[in-house]
């Protein structure tokens, strides 16, 4: 055999070990939480259960499929079993790639997945904690015992109908969780963004001044992608994924100015050793 496959095998080996350590930590994680899948579902229906009963209304989810509420149950057992699994997921991805980094690479790749996970955590529960809340308590605001009983509309104008008219929420469990489970994903990769101009810093393809200078174009950015990652047309939602992210691109903006004046001033100092 070549001398120059015999290392590709080896990694290949390698690789497959990893994926299938990988794959054995998540399905064992699936099976833990599988068997706490109902309490987990009533834990991300807090938010709901506390702006339903601001609301005035009965706190219920109905399914619209006898195999609905299981499936429901398994496919956050799947996201729990991930997060449950992760530390050891992370540890069969640094143990592959980390023979093929340099020092200064491992040095800075480590720290970087640690604030990496932490920093989407932070995103998921502001958005669990402030977020959905808020969100859920807008939207219920809607309902109504009788909406017919209309009276000074605009000032001048009474509509009173004698049949009386309830606008209340049928909400299923399906269409809740994908509702909740993309806006904590989309929190949590949007807190990612001061991790991610701080690596662009590091490695000099920005600066805090070009950022600054982009300021005004990243605020109207920020609507469009408040539009592109909420599930829902609304402004609302847009309005609060919007306002964290113009915060966070400031917040960005120091962590690339900190960055870029240290590495500025060691770029200073190397010269000024060659030179003499």
């Amino acid at each position: 055999m070549d001398d120059r496959a015999a290392p590709f095998m080896e990694h290949l080996r390698e690789l497959r070990n990893c994926l299938r350590n990988a794959v054995i930590a998540l399905a064992v994680s699936v099976v833990i939480t599988f068997g706490f899948s109902e309490q987990l579902f009533v834990l991300l229906a807090r938010p709901l259960i506390s702006a339903i009963k601001e609301s005035g209304l009965q706190a219920q989810l109905k399914f619209g499929s006898l195999v609905e509420p299981f499936w429901v149950y398994f496919e956050l057992s799947l996201y729990a079993g991930i997060f449950l699994a992760s530390p050891f997921i992370f540890h069969q991805l640094w143990r592959f790639i980390a023979p093929g980094l340099y020092q200064k690479e491992k040095r800075v790749a480590l720290p970087f997945s640690i604030f990496s996970a932490l920093f989407f955590m932070g995103g998921a529960a502001f958005c669990y904690s402030l977020v959905l809340p808020a969100a859920f308590r807008f939207f219920l605001s809607y309902s109504s015992q009788n909406v017919s009983q209309m009276n000074d509309v605009l000032g001048f104008i009474s509509i009173n109908l004698a049949d009386p008219l309830a606008i209340e929420p049928s909400l299923f469990m399906q269409q809740y969780l994908d509702l909740t489970t993309k806006m904590l994903l989309a929190f949590g990769l949007v807190f990612e963004m001061p991790l991610l101009f701080f690596f662009l810093s590091y490695v000099g393809l920005v600066t805090h001044r070009s950022l600054w200078k982009f300021n005004k174009y990243a605020a109207v950015l920020s609507f469009v992608v408040g539009a592109i990652l909420t599930p829902g047309p609304d402004v609302f939602s847009q309005l609060l994924m919007a306002g964290p992210m113009i915060v966070l691109y400031n917040v960005s903006i120091l962590v690339a100015w900190v960055v870029t004046k240290r590495r500025e001033a060691a770029e200073r100092t190397d010269a000024t050793a060659v030179a003499k």
